[in-house]
């Protein structure tokens, strides 16, 4: 056995078993009705910084909703987006959000491994507005009507019409231009993503290749950029584990949104299995109810 010490700092938000270990028995996936004097269990453990966790918590709070718990955005994303042949053959989910992007690698049907990395998509609206001298909220609308994660792809021909910072005038410049751009950035954002799969120890077993999920994902180019860094193929995740879903919320920016959805209603099926005459309450009650009335998902 081996006892994990977490910093003062931080605390447990998840523990995930992957196997169980008992009389020395391994591989072990559910132990439920077995005999035995020693279990023991291969999890794994995602921790968080407190003071973080209970500012989020807060200010959910003050919005008026109860927190019931705390899910890694990259867990709450597979829910929605990933097939069970992915999470069984190996594959990387790379959450690209404003910020940061979370990489989460899943084998054999849970997630083994899981970090983020400090660079997002807002990372390439800030080079934006910075390399074409533009708000950035100009900066956000070039990106997403115009940008190109692979400078290549990008028009020579092409001009697009760049506002100046002071709202009079501006200036054209090519999509490729905007592309030459984006493209370091976008590499930089994956790259990162690899390292974090190659020290997991598991970048051997990735059999399902990458799967990119958040808004920076739509960019075009992206999915290619992906297959020439991680040199496996990629595709872009939507949420797809819903009936009756709207095409609104079928897009990789609602990923997360859906799959916590989907995280709560799993919690709650497990609670009403393992817990005898287990009621469901609040915000659990709430969804179940929802997702049996607009999705057609059984609570």
């Amino acid at each position: 056995s081996k006892t994990i010490v977490i910093p003062p700092e931080r605390e447990i938000i998840h523990v995930i078993p992957r196997s169980f270990i008992l009389d020395g028995q391994e591989g072990i996936k559910r132990p439920v009705g077995m005999a035995g004097t020693r279990l023991e269990v291969e999890a794994h453990i995602v921790t968080g910084v407190s003071t973080f966790i209970r500012n989020v918590e807060r200010a959910v709070e003050r919005a008026g909703v109860e927190v019931e718990g705390v899910v890694l955005e990259a867990l709450a994303s597979g829910e929605a987006i990933l097939t069970e042949a992915e999470r069984e053959l190996g594959v990387v989910l790379a959450d690209i959000g404003g910020g940061t992007t979370d990489v989460a690698v899943f084998y054999e049907g849970e997630v083994c491994y899981s970090s983020a990395v400090p660079v997002g998509g807002g990372h390439i609206t800030r080079d934006i507005a910075v390399g074409l001298r533009t708000p950035l909220e100009e900066a956000e609308r070039l990106k997403i009507s115009h940008g190109c994660a692979v400078a290549g792809m990008a028009s020579r021909e092409e001009v697009i019409f760049v506002p100046s910072p002071g709202g009079e005038g501006g200036r054209e410049v090519t999509k490729r231009a905007l592309g030459e751009i984006i493209e370091p950035r976008a590499r930089e954002i994956l790259e990162l993503a690899r390292a974090e799969v190659e020290k997991s120890g598991f970048s051997n077993l990735i059999g399902a290749g990458v799967v990119l999920t958040g808004g920076t994902s739509l960019l075009p180019g992206m999915v290619e950029l992906a297959e020439e860094v991680f040199d496996l193929p990629a595709r872009v995740g939507r949420p797809r584990q819903l009936r009756g879903l709207t095409e609104e919320f079928s897009t990789p920016i609602h990923s997360a949104g859906v799959g916590l959805v989907l995280w709560a209603a799993k919690a709650e099926r497990e609670l009403e299995r393992s817990v005898p005459g287990f009621i469901p309450k609040g915000i659990l009650r709430q969804i179940r109810d929802f997702l049996a009335r607009i999705f057609g998902v059984e609570g």
